[in-house]
């Protein structure tokens, strides 16, 4: 009787294994020896292959670009690339039982990989219509040895007119077998596998495609392996789902958020809270209704959040900061018929009068604390058996989240952001920077800035690395202190704010940080330095938009170039039009899976006014470098016409900021009788002399139209809750002072 169940097993077994090679053959073109092998793979790890489906279509020669994780990696390649295909292995690849077994089914070599475009072999290889497998190194941000593989790969395709497809194995990395250290990457037996490759194509049809003079050609292929690594997330789950896998990778016990007041918090906690209040807001509201969050940087605003993914709703989020006005309108602008706060933060914050402002406006204020002492025994215990459940399915394509834009040129409209776009800006940023579960990240950015919602929420909490949430980012002089006791490695600002907590710490506050993104302005030289020598920290400057979720284009720590914001995110397409009087660059316009729904607007409130074509023009004029580089004029709006000439406020500031870094400055224009308009400066800076920035500007070499024609002293320069200047109340203070100096003359 054991032998006939035994027999069956076996049967049955063999069975589903010839099934799986039949499927995947017909799937990937392969032959049935080959899938034959694959399939205890494909059971054993479940491995999806739709992302791979075209990876063979492509006639010779053929270069297969295949970043290495695992030992695993080139057993799998081996299985579902043509036989044909040599495969370059370096000793560390070939030293394992299972590539020694799959090496039967093609041809390989083993040397060094840097010799690739001296060694005749494979040049003669893939001149004879051949096909090569190249393992790259997995580091996101690779080293100089690395980029000479790279280097090399794109010299020896474009010598031999060779096709290349990107492959990357999702989630290899958590394998035992894995190359990443077991530190930065949990292991994970049987960790569920995803093989994707892009589509085939030549180097110099890349560099086509970026835009001539837009990216090197090795840059080209270092773009691809990244949109390869960007392409293995999944991001037709939603963002709850999307959490509850980051939970099942990381471990639902780690403990990944943190704040300054109540208790740490594992994914499982968290997402038990989440579940809780989820069924809660489901039951006083309809599915996709909007329904605004007026809570500061700390672990509720996360549970509060999740939840609202979790009952299908979206996360208007308030900026407590911009005032009662501001706050009604956008209110009005998404139709709020429900915030939800808290009474502790209403009373430290002072923000009574708005909370009475928005109860006068009708809308219904939802305290937190009163859902807490309203939540049974019952419903914990039901939340702590479903907590990988939302309550309600949405689609990727559905809205998550209206983030309001901070209003510093004009009135705030209502960006709406689908589960997919900020997923799919986590996973751009995954794909540029080196973050694993060693790193945390301690995030001042308010949760209401799409930049401290994505950035410095989302991300961490999509990728094992802890959070640490600080309530403001003006408390210059506690948030040092707090950085000393949190020992974070990761930080996000602005220029700022990072000047503000440079004067008052200590130089071991920061030391433990690894790098800074900073966004939202430029960042001056002398922060860049300044972090430099007394931190041992890179300030790395990048550029987005809350249109795009936020991030378009940041420098990292492998690639980095001063006076720009680094290269595009993987998947992000740009066009410049011409602007007249601007000579190099233009007009940016941005396309890309992170790019808004669109604009709720004060005119047709809670209505959706979708793009027509998916592109977004950003309003600023930018000039892209042929290595990818992007460097911001300014604002569209913010270049005054001179004498028929255009010039950037924004290179105003910055030229005056180098004269006098202690101080603060903006430059605005006012209409000029004679010139057409005239820059005026406002300066924190006591009795400032124009003499001296004539003359700094003549030693500088800059246009004489760059001096501004009047300076005007201020306390202070109003400041957004974004950390961005507010030029709209600049203008104002400018225009008072400038309408009573003509009056008194």
């Amino acid at each position: 009787m054991g032998l006939i169940v035994v027999a069956l097993i076996v049967a049955v077994l063999s069975a589903a294994l010839i099934g799986i090679a039949l499927l995947e053959m017909n799937r990937l073109n392969i032959r049935f020896r080959q899938a034959l092998y694959f399939a205890p793979l494909k059971l054993i790890y479940r491995i999806d292959t739709r992302g791979a489906r075209h990876m063979n279509d492509a006639d010779g020669p053929v270069i297969y670009a295949i970043s290495e994780q695992s030992k695993l990696d080139p057993a799998i390649c081996q299985a579902l690339l043509p036989e044909t295909t040599l495969h370059v292995l370096d000793p560390a690849s070939a030293d394992n039982w299972v590539v020694q077994l799959f090496r039967t089914l093609s041809r390989s070599v083993i040397f060094d990989k840097e010799h690739l475009v001296a060694n005749r072999r494979l040049l003669r290889h893939l001149k004879g219509k051949g096909r090569l497998a190249v393992y790259l190194p997995a580091a996101v941000e690779p080293d100089e040895a690395g980029m000479r593989l790279y280097r090399a790969v794109t010299l020896l395709a474009r010598k031999s007119n060779a096709k290349v497809v990107p492959v990357f194995i999702g989630n290899s990395r958590f394998l035992p077998s894995s190359f990443t250290p077991a530190s930065k990457a949990p292991r994970k037996r049987f960790a569920r596998l995803s093989v994707h490759a892009l589509p085939a194509e030549r180097i110099d049809a890349l560099v086509e495609k970026a835009g001539k003079g837009f990216v090197t050609p090795s840059n080209a292929l270092f773009d691809q392996m990244a949109l390869a690594r960007y392409s293995a997330a999944d991001l037709s789950l939603g963002l709850f789902k999307a959490f509850v896998e980051a939970a099942k990778t990381y471990g639902p016990s780690r403990v990944v958020l943190e704040d300054t007041v109540t208790s740490s918090l594992t994914y499982k906690r968290m997402l038990i809270g989440a579940r809780v209040l989820a069924k809660r807001f489901a039951a006083m509201s309809q599915p996709g209704e909007a329904m605004g969050v007026l809570l500061p940087n700390a672990n509720g605003v996360v549970v509060t959040f999740l939840a609202l993914l979790s009952a299908g709703r979206v996360a208007a989020m308030l900026n407590y900061s911009s005032g009662s006005a501001n706050i009604v309108s956008a209110i009005k602008t998404a139709r709020i018929r429900t915030v939800l706060s808290s009474r502790t933060f209403i009373e430290k914050a002072e923000l009574q009068s708005l909370a009475e402002a928005i109860e006068f406006n009708g809308t219904k204020i939802v305290w937190l604390e009163d859902l807490r002492e309203m939540v049974t025994t019952a419903e914990k215990l039901s939340a702590a058996l479903q907590w990988k459940r939302p309550v309600r399915s949405i689609r990727s394509e559905d809205p998550a989240i209206i983030l309001f834009t901070s209003g510093s040129e004009g009135t705030p409209k209502g960006v709406v952001l689908s589960h997919y776009n900020i997923q799919a800006n986590a996973a751009q940023a995954e794909a540029r920077f080196s973050i694993s579960v060693e790193d945390t990240l301690f995030n001042v950015l308010p949760v209401f800035h799409s930049f401290g919602m994505t950035g410095g929420t989302v991300l961490p909490l999509l990728y094992g690395v802890r959070l640490f949430l600080y309530p403001s980012p003006l408390h210059y002089k506690l948030i040092p202190a707090a950085a000393s006791k949190v020992r974070p490695t990761i930080m996000f600002g602005t220029d700022t704010f990072l000047m503000g907590y440079a004067r008052t710490a200590k130089d071991n506050d920061f030391e433990s940080l690894r790098f800074v993104v900073a966004g939202a302005e430029a960042v001056k030289p002398q922060t860049r330095e300044l972090y430099a020598e007394r931190f041992q920290c890179k300030v790395l400057e990048g550029y987005g938009m809350t249109e795009a979720a936020p991030v378009v284009a940041a420098n990292t720590c492998s690639q980095e170039r001063f006076d720009t914001v680094g290269r595009l995110f993987p998947g992000i397409s740009v066009r410049l039009e011409p602007v007249e009087g601007i000579e190099k660059g233009g007009r940016l316009w941005v396309k890309g899976p992170n790019v808004m729904l669109g604009y709720l607007k004060a005119d047709r409130p809670g209505e959706l006014q979708p793009l027509s074509d998916g592109w977004h023009d950003s309003g600023d004029i930018v000039a892209i470098d042929r290595e990818g580089y992007v460097a911001i004029s300014g604002r569209a709006k913010r270049f005054a016409k001179i004498a028929g000439e255009m010039v950037s406020l924004g290179a105003v500031e910055m030229m005056v900021q180098a004269l006098w870094p202690e101080n603060q400055h903006a430059a605005v224009s006012v209409p000029d009788r004679r010139k057409g308009e005239r820059i005026v400066l406002a300066t924190t800076k006591p009795d400032p002399d124009k003499k001296e920035i004539v003359d700094y500007g003549k030693r500088a070499g800059v246009t004489e139209l760059m001096v501004p024609s009047e300076i005007l002293p201020f306390h202070d320069i109003p400041v957004l809750g974004s950390g961005k200047i507010d030029y709209v109340a600049t203008l104002e203070r400018v225009r008072k002072r400038l309408g009573k100096s003509d009056k008194a003359a």
